[in-house]
């Protein structure tokens, strides 16, 4: 017998699955605390709007000064400003002081961040598999952020008082940045392979699966960002919200659209409270038919500027 794989029999290969779980979270969670992560490697211009971002002294002159720095996101600020999502007074604006000004300085932040995790998704130069993962991701995270504006806008119209603390726009980019943790276990697992170690990347995949939400909150809190993209993240409320209706909540009934769209059957195990406005939406949208629900998905994000 000594030629079978310890995988052969179920409670090794638990036993392992669990001992890999533990090492790569751990490798994660060091990596960011000593800030050697391999954090996604998104451009320096980002990294510093992270930055300034948190600090009280920052105006939206040096928001406007730092983008400068990179042309490619100054364009996408301003496209993105002048979108159908964020220029709620349809007036258009040239200038990145302007821009930042009708965004704010935070979802300036949130915007280049997306733009750039989505970017990097599908340009890293990782082996096909590994990069067909992340692209999977892409796709994954632009259909939940897309389909929580969906669901949004459909309650807004039902009662618009009930659902006011909620954002759209910031719906959409909290629905992409859901995930942002698999680019770090990804590279760690790269690492790893580097190091002479060796792990089939079925077997990689579940531990994936399994940390995403840790290493998401981990990356989510380096950077920042505020207990609404964590919540979604982790699919847990960490901070109570001066609304009934959170951006998790809104997250969770997206999520069950998508998962009765494609017939998961997970959906038996998904569990999602909602009220008699919620009910209808989720009818609604659920019995879409494909091509009319991939239009409006493709709207949304067309509509965004991103």
């Amino acid at each position: 017998m000594q030629h079978l794989s310890f995988f052969w029999l179920s409670p090794e290969r638990d036993n392992i699955l669990k001992g890999l779980e533990s090492e790569f979270f751990e490798r994660v969670k060091v990596s960011i605390s000593s800030r050697k992560i391999s954090l996604p490697p998104i451009p320096e211009a980002v990294i510093t709007i992270q930055r300034l971002s948190i600090k009280e002294t920052t105006n939206i002159s040096d928001i406007a000064e730092c983008l400068l720095e990179d042309p490619s996101l100054a364009a996408t600020v301003i496209k993105v400003a002048n979108s159908v999502i964020f220029n709620r007074r349809n007036i258009t604006c040239t200038d990145l002081v302007t821009a930042v000004s009708r965004l704010g300085i935070l979802r300036v932040r949130d915007i280049v961040t997306a733009q750039a995790i989505e970017q990097l998704k599908l340009s890293v130069k990782f082996t096909p598999s590994c990069k067909a993962i992340l692209a999977q991701s892409a796709h994954c995270s632009r259909d939940l952020g897309a389909t929580m504006v969906l669901v949004l806008k459909q309650l807004k119209e039902l009662e618009p008082e009930s659902y006011r603390l909620v954002d759209i726009d910031k719906a959409l980019l909290v629905g992409l940045l859901a995930d942002i943790g698999l680019f770090s276990l990804v590279n760690e697992y790269h690492f790893y392979l580097e190091e002479g170690n060796y792990l089939n990347q079925e077997l990689a995949l579940p531990v994936f699966e399994s940390l995403c939400s840790g290493a998401s909150e981990l990356v989510l809190q380096n950077w920042g960002f505020d207990y609404d993209f964590i919540n979604v993240a982790t699919n847990r409320a960490t901070s109570k919200t001066e609304s009934t209706f959170s951006y998790l909540d809104l997250a969770r009934v997206a999520n069950h659209v998508l998962l009765h769209r494609k017939g998961d059957e997970s959906i038996d195990d998904h569990f999602v409270e909602i009220d008699a406005n919620g009910a209808e939406v989720l009818y609604n949208l659920s019995n879409l038919d494909d091509s009319e629900f991939s239009s409006q998905l493709a709207d949304v994000l067309m509509s965004s500027g991103l």
